[in-house]
């Protein structure tokens, strides 16, 4: 589906062929520099509001990581 939409992966291949290391040098290095920035935030997300969701149906899960987002993001303005 994502490749429908015409979205690519960021995440580099082991180079142990030549078109494993094709594959590499085709990737954007500044989107791969904001993949590292995404990383960071989940980390910081996980660390201080818990690794996992306590709710079992989707949509639930859905609204607490929007509201952990949420609060996270009105933590840093303060």
């Amino acid at each position: 589906m994502a490749r429908e939409n015409g979205i690519r992966p960021l995440i580099k291949h082991r180079e142990f062929l030549s078109l494993q290391k094709a594959w590499n040098a085709r990737l954007d290095t500044e989107l791969y520099g904001q993949r590292s920035q995404n990383e960071t935030v989940n980390s910081r997300l996980k660390r201080k509001y818990g690794a996992f969701v306590r709710s079992r149906r989707w949509w639930k899960q859905f609204r607490e990581l929007a509201l952990a987002c949420i609060v996270h993001n009105l933590d840093r303005a303060l």
